[in-house]
């Protein structure tokens, strides 16, 4: 069997069928490090919540979403007019980056989320790149708004800017009085907190609780990474009931499916799986990067979210390919991040067994001749 071409690599993580192929097994022998989700796997108040509701699927989802924004609005502390549920982040980002198209340009922080850069193209919004150190994201050094003003070429107050916190892919976590100077100067400002549940309640710094005092700032949550539920598609956008209403108009009837829905409003209140997730990635996130500091030509950066961005001594796609050909290991390279190129890996945090396979695996990998 021949290699899979070079061409055919996917763009994101979790592409367990393309490395399958790869690695020349079963997706099932796989032990996958490219999707940042929970190990934990779904709670149980997931999998109760689709039993109890499949008597539900012959029938269309209530459009308003009343019962799940109910549950975020309570969640957070705000009132459901403010809450406005998706078919994952991915969705909701498509909406908000056709509010961002209004303005006169959109600038956002490279290396970022490929999606960013496909929402912006499909509405074609004038875009303005803003490259942050990478040697400065290595000392979690990186200074944000002096990044964002050396390539301000534009009035702020009819520009838009989009970012993420945790910052992906390196885990950075953006201070909150940076992120308040600079909704004082941007006219829109869309902060994606996809894995800011990650990080214990004391230690986030998410924006949701000042939302009503921002009518420019727009806060895209995810629910599927932090409750390991991918397959289910659900996120959720809290902003101005004004925004939320023009997204309303523009999106289809039904975005969400019944059962995630449901499974949404359930999960909210599953507190111990939450603690537990707290739990395991505090030590978990540490003592894997402990342990691939000391492996010789990996440089891992100092991230708070549950993955890892990884300088590596030789190209990041070559041991991907030695990882998957040896070990059945998939790991995110970062040729989908420009500029990154290809001296970087990313990998998620996974369980203290699953990790140390993974740090035994890069300590033995050796590049198969070509």
């Amino acid at each position: 069997m021949e290699d899979i071409p070079f061409n055919t690599r996917p763009n994101h993580g979790g592409n367990v069928e393309w490395a399958a192929q790869v690695a020349r097994c079963s997706p099932h022998d796989l032990l996958d490090f490219s999707a940042s989700i929970n190990p934990l796997g779904p709670p149980d108040s997931a999998i109760a919540a689709i039993h109890n509701n499949l008597d539900q699927l012959s029938r269309y989802p209530n459009p308003d979403y009343s019962t799940l924004k109910q549950a975020l609005a309570h969640h957070h502390g705000i009132s459901p007019a403010w809450i406005l549920p998706g078919n994952g982040a991915a969705e909701l980002l498509t909406w908000a980056a056709r509010s961002l198209a209004e303005l006169e340009a959109v600038y956002f922080f490279t290396p970022a989320f490929g999606d960013y850069q496909r929402s912006l193209t499909t509405f074609n919004a004038p875009t303005v790149a803003c490259p942050i150190s990478l040697t400065a994201a290595e000392n979690n050094a990186v200074d944000w708004v002096t990044t964002l003003h050396q390539q301000l070429c534009h009035a702020s107050n009819r520009c838009g800017l989009l970012l993420n916190t945790p910052h992906n892919p390196t885990g950075l976590v953006i201070p909150l009085d940076l992120l308040t100077e600079l909704l004082e100067t941007f006219a829109l400002v869309v902060v994606d907190e996809a894995f800011m549940d990650f990080l214990p309640p004391e230690a986030q710094c998410s924006l949701i609780d000042q939302i009503e005092r921002w009518p420019n700032l727009i806060v895209l949550r995810s629910l599927t990474k932090f409750y390991s539920l991918p397959g289910l598609r659900l996120g959720y956008a809290i902003a101005h009931p004004d925004q939320l209403q023009c997204w309303q108009q523009w999106r289809d009837p039904w975005p969400v499916n019944i059962l995630a829905a449901a499974v949404g409003a359930a999960v909210l209140q599953d507190h111990d799986y939450q603690q537990q997730t707290w739990e395991w990635l505090a030590t978990a996130r540490s003592k894997l990067f402990e342990q691939l500091q000391a492996i010789p030509g990996l440089h891992p950066l100092p991230g708070q979210a549950n993955y890892l961005l990884i300088r590596c001594d030789r190209p990041g796609s070559q041991l991907q390919l030695d990882l998957l050909k040896q070990h059945r290991i998939l790991v995110r390279d970062c040729l989908s991040f420009p500029e990154l190129g290809d001296r970087y890996i990313r990998v998620a945090v996974r369980s203290a067994k699953e990790n140390a396979i993974l740090v035994k695996a890069l300590t033995q990998c050796k590049t198969i001749p070509s």
